[in-house]
């Protein structure tokens, strides 16, 4: 018996943590039956494959078809349900006899609504699932061949699985499934690491060293089960240095507040910092206001190139933070947030659509997470999950969310539904001009002197105006585009916005040429571009750089000259205005 779990991702570079950790426990299971002498049937041969929500459907089809499998097992979240849904009745017309189920948060938390609306998914595990798929798997491959082997009395005698009853054609559970208490028995999710067969460099690596979650925000699935279970120190610590002695470059943290116990957070840092091989990078998500002191201390020692953190703010609106069950302490958050150094990337999280927050009160939210200068902010917008305490508040309270996959909120009593689009392309807006990084000089200048929510605001009027964010656009326009903008709102600035009369014009243009030409070495420059280059200037500065690399030789191919009014390296530069010679080297 052949059983095959898919797992539809997001993009290429995404690994499924899922499939893999019930492929390799399954396996583990079978090796212990084996070796007590109790399998008394062919042990099944489980394998999995990975396709994206790009590829077209007939070839995924075609790619499950090619195993030849018995059994299919879809790992579902919000944002593939719907192209699972779209695939999966076509499963049996390709390969007839096969079972077809479902599992992860999405079909798990929803399965009678999947069962019901899905004639051809046949069973959805709920849960955590690596116990119950191994042991169905070993049901599965005992009644094989058997006319009856999807019935009742099959799903029944395993707990975490949902099914639909043959009797009464409604959707039947077979009870829940009691957690794993000891990760530790859950082997390393990777072995094509192991075995060598894998891409360090284009993959990300998802790992996880605790599962569950203490808090209760009222949005998220984890809040559901508050019990936190813990890999071994040891454990985590021999798995992270699998990833380090094959340098991959990104490693994931999925633990849903990876800062819950100082004694064993700092210890997985410490052992990270200790044995770094200078290439892998390593992701968390952080409960900054929880840091504890020797936490923030001993974060002031790691260097560039080691960690990112993902810290959820959501909102700065106390009342919005009460409501959805979080701590309304922003000070101590910020607080710890500004002690965190620059060497950690950091990337702060906003939600769009929550309770009490209408536009002025997430223009407060968004200056408030500006003011930390995260490295990214991500402006997200509310998902009512079902399952989820806020589920039950949106229906009572007003909202409107889509009815399907990915559940993203429409409108609320704060917020319409044009609030919530204009918000849309504030997101895009601040991604293009803050995210990315490539405005960076001239952005944080901008928004040391006025409200970045409110330069964002007209920014995001003026490209509504000009239609410049209906299309996907080159570096290059959103660098002329910039240009036109600052020219409209010199002249017209007591009317869209009075306070962007302080803001230095002639520094501006200086920031955006520096922003511009520090990205790359230029061919051509654009008619906004005030060139201001002299070629024996560049040669002397060339000729000392050169000297001081002990003759390692850089080039014309490899640097530019620039001249500016102000000292745009600065970290104030409308402090700094003097002549400014700059040499850019490009590596």
């Amino acid at each position: 018996m052949k059983i095959l779990l898919v797992s539809v991702n997001a993009s290429f570079m995404h690994t499924s943590l899922a499939v893999r950790c019930l492929k390799n426990f399954a396996e583990k299971y079978f090796c212990q039956k084996e070796s007590e002498q109790k399998n008394q049937f062919e042990i099944p041969k489980i394998d999995y494959a990975e396709f994206t929500i790009n590829q077209p459907a007939g070839e995924v089809l075609r790619g499950i078809a090619a195993h030849r499998p018995d059994v299919v097992l879809f790992s579902t979240y919000i944002w593939n349900a719907e192209y699972v849904c779209k695939i999966l009745p076509d499963v049996k017309k390709i390969v007839p006899e096969c079972l077809v189920g479902a599992g992860g948060p999405e079909f798990g938390y929803d399965a009678k609504k999947y069962l019901l609306q899905l004639p051809s998914l046949d069973f959805v595990i709920f849960g955590e699932g690596e116990v119950t798929f191994s042991e169905l798997a070993e049901k599965l491959a005992e009644n094989f061949g058997q006319p009856d082997k999807k019935g009742g009395a099959l799903w029944d005698s395993i707990p975490g699985i949902f099914f639909r009853s043959a009797l009464r054609g409604d959707v039947d559970f077979s009870g829940n499934r009691s957690l794993i208490q000891n990760l530790d028995s859950i082997p390393f999710p990777y072995p094509e690491i192991l075995s060598g067969d894998f891409d360090p460099d284009h993959k990300i690596y998802y790992y996880e060293s605790s599962r569950g979650c203490p808090f209760g925000c009222a949005y998220c699935l984890s809040s559901v089960d508050k019990s936190v279970r813990f890999k071994s120190l040891d454990r985590v610590f021999s798995e992270l240095q699998i990833f380090l002695d094959a340098n991959v470059k990104l490693v994931k943290f999925v633990d849903r507040t990876y800062n819950l116990n100082p004694e064993r957070y700092i210890e997985i840092w410490r052992y990270i910092l200790n044995h770094h091989n200078k290439k892998t990078m390593f992701h968390f998500e952080i409960e900054a206001e929880f840091l504890s002191e020797e936490a923030l201390e001993f974060l002031q020692n790691v260097p560039s190139g080691v960690m990112q953190f993902e810290m959820g703010v959501q909102s700065a609106n106390k009342k919005t933070l009460a409501s959805i069950n979080r701590s309304p302490n922003v000070e101590k958050l910020a607080l710890n947030i500004r002690r965190i150094p620059r060497t950690i990337h950091q990337h702060l999280d906003l939600i769009a659509g929550l309770p009490f927050e209408n536009l002025e009160s997430f223009g407060k939210s968004f200056d408030f997470v500006m003011d930390l200068r995260p490295d990214a902010l991500q402006l997200g917008f509310l998902k009512v999950l079902h399952g989820t305490e806020m589920e039950l508040y949106a229906r009572k309270n007003g909202w409107a969310w889509m009815e399907n996959p990915v559940y993203e909120t429409f409108s609320t009593p704060y917020l319409s539904y044009d609030d919530v689009n204009f918000l849309k392309d504030i997101e895009n807006v601040t991604d293009i001009f803050w995210n990315k990084g490539i405005f960076y000089y001239t952005m944080n200048y901008i928004f040391r002197i006025v409200s970045p929510w409110k330069f964002l605001c007209v920014l995001t009027e003026f490209a509504r105006k000009t239609d410049a964010i209906s299309l996907s656009r080159k570096e290059s326009f959103w660098f002329d585009f910039l240009d036109s903008f600052f020219s409209f709102i010199n002249n017209e600035f007591d009317s869209c916005a009075p306070e962007f009369s302080s803001l230095d014009f002639a520094l501006l243009s200086d920031l955006l040429r520096y922003d511009f030409i520090r990205g790359g070495k230029k061919n051509n420059f654009p008619a906004w571009y005030k060139r201001r280059y002299d070629k024996e200037k560049h040669l002397a500065l060339l000729s000392e750089k050169e000297a001081s690399l002990s003759g390692k030789k850089i080039g014309f191919a490899q640097s530019d000259y620039e001249e500016f009014s102000f000292d745009v390296t600065a970290s104030e530069p409308e402090k700094q205005a003097r002549d400014f010679c700059l040499l850019l080297c490009y590596r």
